[in-house]
């Protein structure tokens, strides 16, 4: 499905760098059940440049975006990496790998929560852990 035009970051690797700035790709209904703790929502149908030029300054920070599996965050990365961010990654699996490796994830309240979105029926297989829900 992807191009491998941004480059992987795998989830195992996420640990060793504290300094990493989160950009969720998926639609704020995604979001709201489920995102890795202090994510920046961004979303992808209506992504605006502008909301992560104006949340994320330093062009040189390390930004790595996530979507479901990871189709969605490669565009939007690509888009990053055209407007000037220099350090753009891809969370390879998205946030359904993150949470199918014990990875932690908060509601829209901030509360840690077992629940993900699961986008749809096709892509929820590839989310082994964790309560699946398609719609908020």
């Amino acid at each position: 499905m992807n191009k491998q035009s941004v480059p992987y970051i795998k989830v195992d690797e996420l640990k060793s760098n504290s300094e990493l700035i989160y950009l969720d790709a998926r639609e704020p209904k995604e979001f709201n059940v489920s995102h890795i703790k202090n994510a920046i929502q961004v979303g992808f149908d209506h992504f605006k440049i502008q909301n992560v030029t104006s949340a994320v300054k330093d062009k040189n920070a390390t930004i790595v975006v996530y979507c479901s599996i990871g189709a969605r965050s490669e565009r939007i990365g690509e888009k990053l990496l055209k407007s000037g961010y220099k350090n753009v990654y891809n969370l390879y699996g998205g946030i359904f790998e993150y949470k199918n490796t014990g990875g932690k994830v908060v509601n829209n309240l901030n509360i840690e929560t077992d629940s993900v979105h699961a986008f749809n029926k096709e892509w929820s297989v590839y989310l082994t852990k964790g309560i699946k829900v398609y719609e908020n």
